[in-house]
């Protein structure tokens, strides 16, 4: 839109025949989303909502520590489980004891953790025996 308001138009009046224009010349139509509803049918306003919609888009989520931590020690376990090393397995399950037993000695404010560090030597052996079925050792 190059063209100025006329003097002794309004803006409203300008605005709408630019849309009007605009609009019979096809232009609103192959606009993404056309023709679809608009997303989120919540009828109650929240002030952070394009916050939330920017955290959902991006996988984003804010968890209580412990939760998060929770989280982080199963992902660490299903690391360890497929682990391609004995050396890989001791240092993933070594760096969230270490993180486990820095939250069970500062209790963070939420909901309590609930874990205990995990025995290195359990989880190595228990990686051993998966991976000779794996072979075919035994």
């Amino acid at each position: 839109m190059t063209e100025r308001k006329p003097p002794g138009v309004s803006f409203e009046s300008f605005v709408d025949k630019q849309i009007r224009d605009a609009e019979a010349r096809g232009e609103f139509a192959t606009l993404p989303g056309a023709g679809k509803p608009l997303s989120g049918d919540d009828t109650s306003y929240d002030e952070l909502w394009w916050i939330k919609q920017k955290m959902a888009r991006e996988g984003m989520s804010v968890l209580p520590p412990a939760l998060a931590l929770r989280k982080e020690a199963e992902d660490a376990l299903a690391a360890a489980a497929s682990a391609p090393s004995e050396r890989l397995v001791r240092k993933i399950v070594t760096e969230i004891n270490t993180k486990i037993r820095d939250m069970m000695f500062k209790p963070p404010p939420g909901p309590p953790l609930g874990l205990k560090p995990y025995d290195v030597e359990e989880l190595v052996g228990q990686w051993r025996e998966r991976r000779g079925r794996e072979r075919g050792e035994g």
